[in-house]
């Protein structure tokens, strides 16, 4: 099976091919420049796996929360490949992605994207159960929820930044954060060929982003900033 995964939801883009005999990935940690990278960047990685687009059986990408922009470019890219080539795309929460290398732990998981503002995206879990569903929380809520964990291991793409604010509160609890990032686009793989063999259902054509918040031009809009 031919799998494409790209994970655009921060300014660190990651992107794998998996087929029968490859795998290929690649990250571009080069700051806000999704829209010059991603397509070319796309044609390049197919390249060096040997396959076209039209020869994917799937693509799959986070999608979301994250980067307003990067969501939509990497939707719109995936889409463009469903709509040329019928390759079904799936969607996977960006949070569940970046805790996906730790699942086998046996601890609780805090994955977390910086949202500004002492604000994170943020999600917890504990094996199958869910402690703290996705959602944009203040740093007051996700302290709350972490107050009966003793070790909890924090990861994405902001796990440092959001540990130091916790290690603040608890002093005496145990954060552990991974010595670097890992290759998300490897976990979407993963777990994209798990929801293939549970038989999942892949995006429909009016899905998209997930957005856990309005953006600035809709507060704008509603008058929220000014």
């Amino acid at each position: 099976m031919n799998i494409l995964a790209l994970d655009c939801a921060v300014t660190r883009i990651s992107l794998a091919v998996k087929t029968e005999t490859k795998f290929i990935s690649t990250t571009y940690d080069i700051g806000m420049r999704q829209s010059e990278i991603l397509v070319p960047a796309i044609d390049e990685i197919l390249k060096k796996a040997e396959i076209t687009a039209a020869e994917l059986n799937a693509s799959a990408l986070t999608i979301g929360p994250g980067s307003f922009t990067g969501l939509r470019l990497g939707i719109s890219a995936l889409k463009a490949i469903e709509l040329a080539y019928n390759v079904p795309v799936y969607g996977i929460s960006s949070l569940e992605n970046y805790a996906f290398p730790y699942k086998n732990f046996g601890i609780p998981l805090l994955s977390c994207i910086d949202a500004n503002k002492d604000k994170f995206y943020a999600r917890i879990t504990n094996g199958e159960k869910l402690l703290l569903k996705d959602d944009d929380y203040e740093l007051e809520k996700i302290s709350e929820a972490v107050k009966n964990i003793e070790t909890i291991c924090i990861c994405g793409p902001d796990a440092v930044k959001l540990s130091e604010k916790l290690q603040a509160i608890y002093t005496a609890k145990n954060f552990l954060i991974p010595a670097v990032s890992s290759q998300t686009a490897e976990s979407l793989i993963k777990i994209t060929e798990n929801l293939i063999e549970k038989k999942a259902e892949p995006l429909k054509d009016f899905d998209g982003p997930v957005y856990l918040r309005a953006s600035e031009a809709e507060l704008k809009l509603q008058g929220t900033i000014s």
